[in-house]
């Protein structure tokens, strides 16, 4: 565990109950956390202001904002003006809904790489999930398996033998699993935003497919639902 305690490791934070959990058991295995969020041009700031509560929270060493801009090119509803779907039952969505950012988690990975090898660290973590999910793409394990190849041989520190590793540990839980690990870890999901059109202040719609998602985890966990809606 010493050696393990002098460890670093990038982990990608939105704000969302998932990465949150994510820096909890990051940090439960002895991790530095250096926390990354990237606001990319989402339709609101109240997630990226829930990531720094839940980063300095968790015990983050830092949190870093990395801005880029993805509206530029849009294509998304929540980079574009095109609305969020509501209260979708199942098999009415197409299978890629329109609120998938295109590139999105490339990019943010290919940030935390950079950033990981600036730091030294060959850890990079993110809570991304394939179980209940919107059914992005980015979000599969052959998308992270394929990641982590290409971080190997597309860095200094790869190619030098560094072993870069992509933690995924939430990849096939399901949002009740998700929600009984943090209740494990002592998590506060009152802070976490995970709403697609969350306010100012930061509550939930109740209607997007992140909110739904969401209170379905808590319900099926046998947990309220610390969710602050509209």
């Amino acid at each position: 565990m010493s050696d393990q305690l002098s460890r670093k490791a990038v982990v990608l934070v939105s704000g969302g109950m998932d990465s949150a959990v994510t820096i909890a058991i990051a940090r439960e295995q002895g991790y530095q956390v250096h926390a990354l969020s990237v606001a990319y041009g989402q339709r609101h700031s109240s997630e990226l202001e829930a990531s720094e509560t839940v980063a300095r929270a968790l015990g983050a060493v830092e949190h870093k904002v990395v801005s880029v801009d993805l509206r530029s090119i849009g294509g998304s509803a929540l980079t574009a003006e095109i609305d969020v779907p509501l209260d979708a039952e199942p098999g009415e969505a197409p299978q890629i809904p329109v609120t998938y950012v295109p590139a999105r988690n490339t990019i943010m990975l290919s940030i935390a790489l950079g950033w990981a090898e600036v730091l030294g660290s060959n850890d990079i973590w993110c809570g991304v999930n394939a179980v209940d999910y919107s059914g992005y793409p980015d979000c599969r394990p052959a998308f992270i398996e394929a990641f982590e190849r290409l971080a190997n041989v597309a860095t200094k520190a790869g190619v030098e033998g560094a072993d870069i590793r992509i933690h995924a540990p939430l990849m096939q839980m399901s949002k009740a699993d998700i929600a009984r690990e943090g209740r494990r870890l002592d998590v506060d999901f009152s802070m976490t935003v995970s709403c697609y059109q969350a306010d100012a202040q930061g509550r939930a719609c109740g209607h997007c497919d992140a909110c739904r998602l969401r209170a379905q985890g808590f319900r099926d966990a046998g947990m309220t639902d610390p969710t602050r809606y509209v």
